[in-house]
């Protein structure tokens, strides 16, 4: 099957659409499907508001157009809902050409946490761009629930999958006068809830992997945090695999794919009972979900790494990406153009 896939987030961003879609495609070619993306990549581009390091691709209509026209897809999948989504849901629905989408980042609630914009207004203008997708598919089925509940159809599962070759158990270090060692990775910005977790009265050391534009005023604030900017590959599962606990303060996260990347290192996990961590953290002994969030994060120290490991072990790509497949809905060849046409 020809799979096109739609994305506004894109490298050198780092964040889970990112990783998700990434390792997506890598998986799709190896179960011998062709893929292809359309990308920000080689378009002119705009930073986003409140958030430079994203960048939105201007205009793009025909050329997203053309690249769909061109590769000849099976199926069309539009994972964001930036320019480069809005244009290839036009050009489908122009084009008669059924599509999937996902629902990734919980937009209304960020929206609203850097400028108040009131969420069902956002919530309202991400039901209509869904609402002719065949299939919308989301992490978890709490965030499957909650769209339900406000009037999105046509939901669909796709979970998420873990490298287990990189993300796995290693020697730990000693770090004297450090340990135990509490870390949160991700972007660092308003909508992750980050300082919930630096204020926590904690022992030992907090570290923080990732960049955002919160990170300069939280240096400021917590002098004594372990900044540690971002980190890729090896170097980021060596955080994980030499961190104590995980801590996960995020309240608006779909899914979270950090959690499986540490509890796959072995690293248990602290967070809120909330979307994200509940469908993801299903294991008491893989972690512990609290509204005390400092009660979580000392009760994650007794985890049994080896429990954790294996709990984190069985999220694998192949089987998030068959779910994909599955949710797919490919054009039948009666409604492809004629040629020339």
């Amino acid at each position: 099957m020809r799979v096109l896939i739609v994305t506004d987030a894109w490298a050198p961003q780092v964040n889970g659409v990112v990783v998700t879609l990434t390792h997506t495609a890598q998986e799709l070619q190896r179960l011998g499907h062709t893929v292809s993306m359309i990308t920000p990549e080689g378009h002119r581009t705009l930073p986003m508001p409140t958030y430079p390091e994203i960048r939105l691709a201007v205009a793009p209509g025909s050329r997203v157009a053309r690249a769909i026209e061109a590769f000849a897809p099976d199926a069309v999948h539009i994972a964001t809902e930036g320019p480069l989504g809005v244009a290839a849901r036009r050009h489908c629905l122009a084009a008669q050409h059924p599509f999937t989408s996902a629902y990734h980042t919980q937009f209304p609630e960020y929206v609203h946490a850097r400028c108040r914009l009131p969420m069902a207004w956002t919530y309202a203008w991400l039901r209509r761009f869904h609402a002719p997708s065949s299939a919308v598919m989301c992490g978890t089925p709490a965030v499957r629930d909650r769209l339900a509940a406000r009037g999105f159809a046509n939901l669909a599962h796709w979970s998420r999958g873990v490298d287990t070759a990189l993300f796995a158990p290693a020697r730990r270090e000693q770090l004297p006068g450090e340990r135990p060692v509490f870390l949160y990775v991700g972007r660092v910005a308003v909508e992750k809830n980050i300082e919930a977790f630096l204020a926590l009265e904690l022992p030992g050391t907090k570290w923080v992997v990732g960049d955002g534009p919160a990170r300069p005023a939280l240096q400021r604030r917590y002098p004594a945090v372990k900044f540690a900017g971002t980190q890729r590959g090896a170097d980021l599962a060596h955080c994980y695999q030499q961190a104590d606990v995980f801590v996960f303060p995020s309240r608006t996260d779909t899914f979270g794919l950090v959690l499986i990347e540490s509890m796959a290192c072995g690293t248990p996990v602290a967070a809120f009972p909330v979307t994200g961590p509940i469908d993801v953290v299903t294991d008491p002994k893989a972690g512990v979900l609290a509204d005390d969030l400092r009660q979580a994060a000392l009760a994650a120290l007794d985890c049994d790494r080896r429990d954790v490991r294996n709990f984190g072990a069985r999220f694998t790509w192949e089987a998030a990406t068959r779910q994909f497949v599955d949710n797919l809905h490919p054009r039948q060849d009666d409604t492809r153009p004629a040629s020339g046409a």
